[in-house]
Order: structure tokens, then sequence, then C-alpha cells
């Protein structure tokens, strides 16, 4: 796969890193699927690397496979403990690396090791930003596929006398990518005019409009979908090399006679063609919410006269447009807590209760044929079956320290 084949090569031209002690944290990762899981994100609490590696410090370690060889890895500052006035280290939140299982591979080690030089920089391959230069666009993007979605300031009506877009949505768009480095600030750089045309990177040629967009969500009420407008505020967790997390906020919508707030939390992982999503709703009484998850039913571009396909199966909803001129491209929605699909006059839907306070975890994005890797219906059919695959049944760690 591209991206496997990437970071080989960026594994393989670093320089050799000696470790400064024999303290190590071996890492063995476990599954039970005979699938093959490319760029699999490993995630292991700081506070045990802490453990097994006291007064290991985020700029010098070391992460290696069974090889010898150092993987690109990330520490976060997600649920961290806040201050570190000893240096110990332990200020960091989580440790981020990715392995990728062959079929038929059921584990794998890894090693975390202190060193005495500075660790590189590994090469960014997620990305997310809120987007003032374009009104209050938030973008975000791995090294398969960029999103945006809409703040107040597009939907804010165009004072007298200007002329200013207006568009009231919390639908999720999608930017089709060709190049796996990051495209987010060199297309908002060069323009509207420019990135709704494929100059050599991909394109943005998606249509949200009011739907549901990628992934979008709603309160749905037997027949009716209620849905909040654009997102009210931004919070950035982490943002690369491996996974970006953020968080958008919506105002409270009425959703039935419910007034209804909603924050998402998109974990955006490196070589994948969907991101995590968890929407946590908030709002009176403890009886289960009745959420929608959608894709919209009209998503490409004017004059390309799509021929559309739709599954709807078990925890997935997905489509296949085969577009005149713009090559094919697929959206998916995969939800593991899903009891059933629906639709309304702009979104195919798929179902889900949700409890106020708790996350509604589900993963939503897509691919472009262009982009060479997913290219027909039927590999993306394998690609998001395979994605629910790994979500029902996550990769297992075990953690040992040694001399």
């Amino acid at each position: 796969m591209k991206t496997t084949r990437i970071l080989a090569a960026l594994a393989a031209a670093l320089p050799a890193i000696a470790a400064s002690a024999a303290e190590r944290l071996t890492i063995t990762l476990q599954h039970d699927l005979d699938i093959a899981r490319p760029s699999e994100t490993v995630t292991v609490p700081w506070s045990e690397v802490n453990k097994a590696l006291p007064h290991a410090l985020v700029q010098k370690i070391a992460v290696r496979d069974a090889s010898g060889r150092v993987v690109p890895h990330q520490v976060t500052n997600v649920a961290p403990q806040a201050k570190d006035p000893q240096n110990v280290g332990t200020a960091y939140g989580e440790l981020i690396f990715q392995h990728s299982f062959k079929a038929g591979e059921k584990s794998a080690t890894y090693t975390v090791e202190k060193i005495d030089s500075v660790a590189p920089v590994f090469a960014a391959q997620t990305f997310a930003r809120y987007v003032p230069e374009r009104l209050d666009d938030f973008g975000w993007e791995n090294d398969k596929i960029g999103h945006r979605t809409y703040g107040p300031a597009l939907a804010a009506p165009a004072p007298a006398g200007v002329v200013k877009e207006v568009l009231v949505t919390s639908g999720l768009d999608l930017w089709f990518k060709r190049v796996p480095y990051p495209i987010v600030d060199r297309w908002y750089n060069k323009g509207h005019d420019h990135y709704h045309h494929d100059e050599g990177e991909g394109m943005d040629m998606y249509n949200v409009g009011r739907s549901r967009g990628a992934g979008g969500t709603g309160v749905w009420d037997g027949g009716k979908l209620y849905v909040s407008t654009n997102y009210a505020s931004w919070k950035v967790l982490a943002n690369g090399p491996v996974r970006s997390i953020f968080e958008l906020s919506y105002a409270a919508w009425d959703a039935a006679g419910l007034p209804v707030t909603e924050t998402k939390r998109f974990t955006v992982d490196a070589g994948q063609q969907l991101d995590m999503i968890e929407s946590t709703f908030s709002y009176a009484g403890d009886k289960p919410l009745p959420v929608a998850v959608g894709l919209n039913k009209t998503p490409s571009d004017k004059g390309q006269t799509p021929q559309i396909a739709t599954r709807r199966e078990g925890k997935v909803l997905l489509q296949w447009v085969e577009q005149a001129s713009n090559g094919a491209f697929g959206t998916a929605v995969v939800v593991p807590a899903a009891q059933g699909f629906a639709e309304d006059a702009l979104n195919e839907l798929i179902l889900a209760p949700a409890s106020a306070g708790k996350p509604l975890r589900y993963y939503a994005g897509g691919a472009w044929s262009r982009a060479g890797e997913i290219t027909t219906r039927e590999q993306w059919e394998a690609y998001v079956a395979n994605a629910a695959a790994r979500a029902a049944n996550p990769v297992r760690t075990a953690l040992a320290a040694s001399k």
C-alpha cells in the first residue's frame, strides 16, 4: 500500500539511534482477524511509558519494530498530567505509532527506548486547523483524503451591500486527494476557483449543501430529521504526524421539542480513508436519543450526471458514485451500534441510539478512483467491510518493561 511504502522508506532513511540505557518497554500487539490491517494505530498511555522508562522525555525516545528499525511516532498532550515540575517526563498524554498487519499476521512486537540524541521529526501525515482566511471553515486531512466543515460566519446573512456566500449546514465535506502530502494550506492559499478543479493534486468536487454531507448527524423522529446548524466552536487536541484529534461543538437546536447540543470529537489517522468520530449529545432526561448519520443523496458536482449505487447492510451505509468526467468516488459511514436505516429528501441515513453524555462512535469518509488505490465499487465495498470488521475487533496491547 502507498502509505506503507512511504513509512518504510522514511524509516530506512532515518539515522541510527543508539539507546542510552538497557531500559526498554516492549509492546506486543495481537488481534484475531485474518484480514490485512494496514496503518493500524497503536496508543499507549504515557504513564505506562514513564513507569518503564523513568525520566523519558518526548524528544529523546525511539520506537523500534521487531527488526530494530526506528518507526515514526507521536506523543500527544491528550489527557496528560498538567505539570512536570521535576522534569521527570510525566506531563504527556499518549504515545502513538502504527503497524501494518499483513493478512494472516496476528501479532507484532515493538520496543520503546530512551536515547541520547534528539529524536528526528517525522513528516506530518495528518493535519487539522481553523481556517479564518475563508470565513471560518475548519479543515482536516490525512495522507488519503481531506475534509472541511463550516462555521457561523458562513451561515451569517450578508450585510447590506456586501456580496458573501451564505450556507447554513452542519454537513461534512470531502476534499479528494491524489497526493499523500498535506494540501489543506495549499488549496486554501490558491483559492476557491482553483481547488474546484483538478490541477494535479485532487479537487473539491463533493456537494454538501443542506444535506448531512459525508457523515453529518441529526436526530431522527420517525420521519423527520432535526439537525444543528454550522459548528459554534472548535478545539484542536493533537496534530500529527500520525494522528490528529479535534472537537467541534454545536449550539442547541430543537429536535421535535427537545433542546439538544452536540460535541463531535474527530480522530484522524494516517493511512485511513475513514475518520473515527465520537458524537456526544446533551439533552434533558435519560431516554435514548434516536440519532441518524447521513450521506448526501446528490453528492456530485453539477453536470456530472452521476450513477449512484447505495448499499445498506448491517452496520454499514455506503455509496459508489460514477461521474461523467471527474472519475468515481465512494462515501461510507460505519456505525457499530447501528439499528436500522432510513432516508429523507436529502439524505441516506443509518440509525443508532445515543445516551445523554455518552459518545456515539462511528466512522465516516470516502475514496476517489483517481487516487489510484480504490478504483471500483467492489474494492470500496471490501475496504468498508474490512473497516467495520476492524472496528468490531480492536488490536490488543500487552506491555512489559525489561532491562
